[in-house]
């Protein structure tokens, strides 16, 4: 009876001993969880390649800042090999500043710029001043994001993913932590890396969202929650405490913060880790958060902690073929070539569309460009009008609809800008100025503006000025403006200081123009200017000090510098004819400047000349030499004449760069400069060339431009001179 029976249950025995050995014998399922970290975050490149040349196939990952960028792009299929090229390829030091060269603005954008302090704009709005919400708003790096993921060719959705991808991010109204596991890939990774007072914090559903760091650093408990895996792989990149001396930049600041924060949930997410899970800190001593420069070093060893657990990671290894099947499915495809089919511009509450699209020079039709398409939605950001510029990328079979969303600053469109400017030299003393102005834009459908200032302070003046676009493009413009200036004059001889004039000007402008894309403008138009000049020390020099002195005007300004103040690329031109009908005189100015770079040295030059059309120009309108950069060993405006020429010649070593999240530099440089003024109304001696050498040290400062220096003239005047802010 025996006998039967148990060939009757022998398949069935069969089976269970197949599946009890299959079991047995099953690959483990793998977490991977990417911690946040900064800069240090890049040290995930170099386990990820451990991973990959043991076959470790991962079900799910998680990753928090750094870690998110590093796990979104995995997930998105981009390999560790590519990570480390793109990372190379990338410069952190100019993503971390919002704004486009300032070759690429707008000629209005770029006086505003020169004459109040970027960093100084606050909003003026029915709920009273509004500050911007952080020191950059992550426009550049949005952009890195879309190009890494691929989504400047596609949208890219995490729950599109080959695989399961979580991203931690922080809710700054309330503190929660917010997990993503759906929704817009970039949109997340640039959430879970908002810094808290260096990123601007990213809006989600009424939601703004910070760095996840500050409520989960080391997100073991998502990988657990998405993939039950039978092993955790968890790196932890996270900073130690800085030292004081290694705090500096925007970005140390705000990471010590984050830092401190961090550390207790980070214990609280290493508790969770069991026997069989796999921990990974790579030794990054000397490494901050802000070191992005060092990316290839910081992965390298994360490589090597990786490779010093090599038996553990074999452990979980697959054989060849069903790795490379796994990663086949999640490896992005080669890049493809759209067309573009529609381009939209959406989202706008009072910008009009034109003045997005003048920007956009991709029509449909076009094969996508992604460089210049990045570049043109820069410059849209750069006319400061938003918060940031997005685009998306709808696919239709082998094209595009492409949408640019713009969003518009929250704290605009009116604005409070100010300015600061201290100024002392040898000869001709010392002198300061706070400016302020309130700044109305898109008064009306083709962005009009209206800018009041004033300034208060050893030249005191107010103004107002009002801008008038006549199309949608803003390529033509009316422009009128009003205002009362005061200025001290000096009157020089041999040196001495012989008197001193006060002089007082209100002036009204109305002109027309075009705007030479981003070139430059041509304007045209009249001058009403009325001067009274009132002796304060010395003997009266000149006769007839007040007068009228009004006509025409007529101006053209080319910029293409890559910045303000301390260029390290490109050029400047400028002339100015005025025609003066109360006098019946003409007289023109006319100035070309260039600056060339080769590695950390610059080389800039410059040619100027003053000139009646016909005649000298007249003792209450000369031309003038002195001041820096203008002769330096002079004083400002010491040597007056009927005419004036000059020409210079710098050489720069930069010495110092600005922390991260500022641009600019600090150099030391040499300056050579010669000029000439005929027909002398002042230091009448100064016969012929005269030439001036300097040394000087300057770079920009969140005050603006800083110059300390000393030059000297064989014709026997020295001047030491100490500059800070804007002009």
């Amino acid at each position: 009876m025996k006998t039967p029976t148990i060939r009757f249950l022998a398949p069935f025995f069969t089976l269970c001993s197949l599946l009890i050995g299959a079991e047995a014998t099953a690959r483990p399922t793998v977490g991977l969880v990417l911690g946040g970290g900064g800069a240090r975050g890049a040290a995930h490149i170099g386990v990820l390649e451990v991973l990959e040349r043991h076959k470790v196939k991962i079900d799910c990952i998680a990753g928090t800042s750094m870690g998110a960028l590093v796990a979104g792009s995995y997930a998105a299929g981009l390999s560790p090999q590519v990570m480390r090229e793109e990372l190379a390829k990338a410069d952190w030091r100019d993503m971390f500043i919002d704004a486009p060269d300032y070759s690429e603005q707008s000629y209005r954008n770029k006086k505003i710029n020169t004459r109040f302090l970027p960093a100084s704009e606050m909003g003026v709005t029915d709920k009273g001043v509004v500050l911007p919400p952080g020191v950059v708003t992550g426009q550049k790096i949005r952009l890195f994001f879309n190009h890494l993921v691929h989504a400047d060719v596609t949208e890219r959705h995490i729950e599109d993913l080959p695989l399961p991808l979580s991203i931690i991010a922080t809710d700054i109204g309330n503190g929660d932590r917010i997990v993503f596991r759906d929704g817009n890939l970039t949109t997340a990774m640039r959430a879970s890396m908002s810094v808290p007072g260096l990123l601007a914090p990213v809006e989600q559903n009424g939601h703004k969202l910070v760095d996840g760091g500050l409520v989960d650093n080391v997100p073991i408990s998502e990988v657990h929650a998405r993939c039950s895996p039978d092993v955790v792989i968890a790196v932890n990149v996270g900073s130690p405490l800085l030292k004081p001396e290694e705090i500096g930049s925007l970005l140390t600041v705000s990471a010590q913060m984050v830092n401190i924060l961090t550390e207790q949930n980070v214990s609280r997410s290493l508790a969770l880790l069991r026997p069989s899970d796999i921990y990974i800190k790579p030794d990054l001593e000397g490494i901050t958060a802000g070191d992005f420069e060092r990316h290839a070093e910081t992965a390298d060893r994360g490589r090597k902690a990786a490779e010093a657990i090599a038996d553990k990671l074999r452990s979980l290894s697959v054989p060849d073929e069903e790795y490379a099947a796994w990663w086949n499915t999640m490896e992005i495809a080669k890049r493809e070539t759209s067309v573009l089919e529609e381009i939209n511009v959406a989202g706008l509450r009072y910008v009009n569309p034109g003045a997005v699209e003048r920007h956009l020079r991709a029509k449909p039709g076009d094969t996508i460009d992604t460089q210049e398409l990045n570049r043109d939605i820069l410059r849209v950001y750069g006319d400061g009008y938003y918060e940031r510029v997005e685009y998306s990328m709808q696919p239709i079979r082998d094209r595009r609809i492409m949408t640019v969303t713009p969003l518009e600053k929250f704290w605009g469109p009116d604005y409070l800008r100010f300015g600061v400017a201290l100024e002392t030299e040898e000869i001709d003393g010392s002198s300061y100025l706070l400016r302020g102005a309130y700044h109305k834009t898109w008064l009306n459908s083709l962005g009009a503006e209206l800018l009041t200032t004033a300034e208060i302070g050893s030249n005191p003046n107010i103004g107002i000025e009002y801008y008038q676009p006549l199309d949608p493009q803003q390529r033509f413009f009316v422009e009128a403006l009003a205002g009362i200036r005061r200025e001290h004059a000096g009157l020089y001889q041999d040196g001495d200081r012989l008197a001193e004039y006060k002089i007082d000007t209100r002036f009204a402008s109305l002109g027309a123009g075009m705007n030479i894309g981003l070139l430059g403008r041509l304007r045209a138009g009249w001058l009403e200017q009325k001067r009274d000049a009132e002796l304060e020390t010395g003997s009266p020099i000149f006769d007839n000090p007040s007068l009228d002195n009004s006509g025409w005007i007529a101006s053209l300004d080319l910029d293409q510098f890559d910045r303000a103040y301390f260029p390290t690329r490109g050029w400047k031109a400028q002339v100015r004819y005025f025609h003066s009908v109360d006098n019946d005189y003409g007289r023109i100015d006319a100035n070309l400047a260039a600056a060339y770079s080769i590695g950390d040295y610059v080389v800039n030059a410059r040619i100027s000349r003053s000139m009646g059309v016909n005649d000298p120009l007249p003792t209450y309108d000369p031309a003038s030499l002195g001041g820096l950069f203008n002769l330096s060993a002079f004083g400002k405006d010491q040597i007056l004449g009927g005419a004036a020429t000059y020409g210079q010649i710098r050489a720069e070593k930069v010495i110092g760069r600005m922390p991260l999240g500022l641009r600019g530099d600090l150099r030391a440089g040499l300056a050579f400069e010669r000029g000439r003024v005929s027909d002398r109304y002042t230091e009448t001696r100064q016969d012929g060339w005269i030439n001036s050498t300097g040394i000087y040290f300057g770079g920009d400062t969140p005050l603006g431009p800083v110059y300390l220096g000393y030059a000297h003239s064989p014709s026997g005047s020295s001047n030491l001179y100490l500059l800070l802010g804007t002009p």
